[in-house]
């Protein structure tokens, strides 16, 4: 049903693609040719929270020589008309582009009342479509974590007590997540 009411839209919405996207200015993504504005700016509370797990990543990858790097929002081209933002991304090969154009082995996004439902719908498909191995979606006014393994079938399975992240088959993180609240 979804794809299908997806087909009908893109046939009267306009169908932008990344080469329209880098002509823009402000933060945007776009989902199958149709662009979502990424204002208001987030909150300090958002910011706080995204900063504090840059760190609690930073921090478990420091000194680590596997070759995996922590990023805040960059864009991640998915297909010519798929561009999307993450909050955090972790990448354990090197970024050859302007973009990354492969799935990151971790994905972290912030809830926010007017992204929500794209966090936890949209985007989770799209990551799990993408083999993104972890996702991360973290409520700031709840103040939880959940986190999600890519199963050997390809569909994500909710863990309750997640803390160590097997990255690669020879990078290995420990983190502790109630961190990122303080």
């Amino acid at each position: 049903m979804y794809f299908r009411v997806m087909h009908t839209m893109a046939r009267i919405l306009p169908h932008y693609t990344y080469e329209d996207y880098r002509q823009w200015e402000g933060q945007w993504e776009i989902i199958e040719g149709i662009p979502y504005a990424m204002s208001p700016a987030p909150l300090p509370y958002h910011q706080f929270i995204a900063g504090n797990l840059h760190s609690v990543f930073w921090e478990a990858l420091k000194g680590n020589s596997c070759g995996c790097r922590v990023y805040q929002p960059i864009d991640y081209l998915i297909e010519e008309d798929t561009v999307l933002n993450p909050d955090l991304l972790i990448v354990c090969k090197p970024i050859a582009k302007k973009f990354l154009d492969f799935p990151p082995v971790l994905v972290a996004e912030i809830l926010f009342p007017s992204t929500a439902l794209k966090d936890r719908h949209t985007k989770y498909a799209w990551y799990q479509k993408e083999g993104v191995k972890y996702y991360l979606i973290v409520d700031p006014d709840e103040k939880l974590i959940e986190k999600y393994v890519l199963s050997a079938e390809n569909e994500y399975v909710k863990q309750e007590h997640l803390s160590t992240f097997q990255l690669t088959d020879y990078c290995a993180i420990q983190v502790e997540m109630s961190a990122i609240w303080e």
